[in-house]
């Protein structure tokens, strides 16, 4: 057997945006919620994506879903720690919060939002959190507001996750989120399905199986994964070119090209087409202000001069 990599865009939602058994469980793991708390049934909400076979995704929120209790969960997954990226995500869930309110109803027709972010990167990484005295985040952490002196959690109409696969450790885990963890990080080099794989694993690393893949649909995931490998590495050359220089302009060219390289990335993404002059205008831009805003401005645009404005 083959199997593909979970944190491509287009296998990310061929097993989670069409098989609700298998998101509950992701949601139950990520977010501990056992017995009386568990997540027993979920729909799924509209998001502006493309079909399944389309090749590169067009929106970066992966799967919208809401449970029987009303709470609406917001799951993506992201591979570049582009700037903002926390702030997009708190962003997003409070967009996500309001938008819920129709005219004429009242606020306590609102209802829970949890953002579920599964990153290829470390957010808050330990040594940095070392160097300032703060305490390590864990690979899995979970965020909402709380009051200060007393500890109460009493504010959990907005909560966040976020699951840091690069902190995943080397000893293969037991624990359900942790597991999954570990397949998004491992399943390209697995050969069969290992048979201590609790159900819902197994079932997403069924679907993951390249063997049960038309040919369209493979073609769509090589194309997602020949785009995702070719901008990881551009950004990666330009980062240790910048980095070996030495140089105050060298560093910051470094910067603003893997900003480019970023916001290119996001464009293409998002289905969005750059005419000859859009890409000369991001290649000629020296503010990162302005890459950082045009950057922000992708989420959401529907043509590029959404973005360059």
């Amino acid at each position: 057997m083959a199997f593909a990599d979970l944190t491509n865009d287009f296998v990310f939602r061929r097993i989670f945006a069409t098989h609700p058994e298998i998101l509950r469980g992701l949601l139950n793991d990520l977010l501990d919620r056992q017995g009386e708390q568990a997540i027993e049934g979920i729909e799924y909400l509209p998001s502006e994506q493309l079909p399944l076979v389309a090749g590169a995704k067009l929106s970066i929120l992966d799967v919208r879903c809401r449970d029987r209790a009303g709470t609406t969960f917001v799951v993506e997954m992201q591979l570049i720690h582009h700037p903002g990226f926390v702030n997009r995500v708190v962003y997003n869930a409070c967009k996500a919060y309001v938008g819920q309110l129709k005219a004429g109803t009242w606020y306590d027709t609102l209802t829970d939002v949890v953002a579920i972010s599964i990153c290829d990167f470390e957010i808050w990484p330990d040594a940095t959190q070392q160097a300032r005295g703060l305490e390590p985040v864990p690979m899995l952490s979970r965020w909402n507001m709380s009051e200060r002196v007393s500890g109460n959690a009493g504010l959990l109409q907005v909560q966040y996750a976020f699951l840091e696969l690069p902190k995943l450790p080397e000893r293969k885990p037991d624990t359900g989120a942790s597991q999954w963890a570990w397949l998004f990080v491992h399943a390209p080099e697995l050969t069969e399905v290992p048979a201590d794989l609790p159900p819902p694993h197994r079932e997403a690393l069924a679907l993951a199986n390249k063997a049960t893949f038309t040919l369209e649909e493979l073609d769509a995931y090589e194309k997602v994964r020949d785009e995702i490998q070719q901008v990881l590495a551009i950004a990666e050359a330009r980062w240790v070119e910048g980095k070996a220089e030495g140089k105050a302009e060298g560093k910051a060219e470094g910067e603003l090209e893997g900003r480019r390289v970023t916001l290119l990335r996001l464009l293409a993404r998002a289905g969005i087409a750059l005419a000859d002059e859009d890409r000369a205008l991001i290649q000629a831009c020296t503010s990162e202000a302005t890459l950082d805003r045009w950057i922000d401005n992708v989420f959401g645009a529907k043509a590029a001069a959404d973005v360059l404005s």
